[in-house]
């Protein structure tokens, strides 16, 4: 059994040890993991450092891939394509594993009697938006779910490698909630799940939209967003009358969003 970790990098040199150590630290066993590094075109001591890293760690499985600057999505693909593993997680290169993570998330997708395809987790704070929690502290997710809120963070995800083969790739030529996008699709065809417990830290535990990096451009991220709900019409897996009906509860969204950003600012 081997999980492929996917952790696309760029000018992360504050950060990228501590990812790298949580990873190594995961109560499953790091002989457990072959870890996939994309250097997106990092400008900064990012590369030095994993490589110091894979010196001093030569028991983990780690491969450092270099490319130009591509951006999260094609760094992501470049990992998926290469993957061995017989799950997949991801992992950004500013976050950090709880020690349980992997093991704890391990346990549903093994579990033949759940049928769980894909499982996310809490991260940080996080209230789970997604109701109706089982008796095995699973929050089912669906494809309606996901159109009225994400609620996955990249991080937090581990899924079967079969959902690739079924899913695809990552939309390289969206730069903002393309994790969204992905997700959306994998929910036309597989079990997704979010699991009730915390388990991964973000941005050393800052709030995670809004803030900082690609998703506090709330404008582009709105624009990311319709382009999302219009490749689900375009799917035909929404009727005309609700994809105008969750447009119109995007614009609101933003609104709230735009207000909330605002007051986040002023309290500073």
């Amino acid at each position: 059994m081997m999980i492929s970790v996917i952790i696309p990098m760029y000018n992360s040199e504050k950060t990228i040890l501590k990812v790298l150590e949580s990873v190594k630290n995961q109560t499953i066993g790091k002989n457990c993991f072959e870890i996939i590094i994309i250097n997106d075109g990092s400008v900064d001591h990012s590369e030095i450092l994993v490589e110091k890293f894979i010196d001093k760690n030569p028991e983990m499985n780690i491969i450092l891939i270099n490319q130009s600057n591509k951006g999260v999505s094609a760094a992501r693909n470049a990992g998926l394509k290469i993957a061995k593993g017989e799950y997949i997680a991801l992992l950004d290169a500013d976050d950090e594993w709880l020690p349980q993570k992997t093991e704890r998330q391990l346990k549903y997708l093994k579990d033949k009697k759940l049928e769980v395809d894909f499982v996310s987790c809490r991260i940080n704070h996080q209230n789970l938006f997604f109701p109706y929690i089982s008796k095995n502290n699973l929050a089912k997710v669906s494809l309606s779910k996901l159109l009225i809120r994400s609620g996955i963070a990249s991080p937090t995800v581990m899924f079967k490698k079969h959902v690739v083969s079924r899913t695809g790739l990552f939309d390289e030529s969206q730069k903002y909630a393309e994790d969204h996008n992905y997700w959306l699709k994998v929910s036309f065809h597989h079990n997704m799940f979010i699991l009730n417990e915390v388990l991964v830290l973000a941005g050393n535990g800052k709030r995670t939209f809004g803030v900082s990096g690609l998703s506090a451009n709330l404008k582009e991220m709105k624009r990311g967003f319709m382009k999302n709900l219009f490749d689900v019409y375009n799917a035909n897996k929404i009727n005309f009358f609700t994809y105008y009906l969750l447009m119109f509860f995007y614009e609101l969204k933003y609104i709230l969003l735009i207000s909330r950003q605002f007051y986040y600012k002023k309290i500073k």
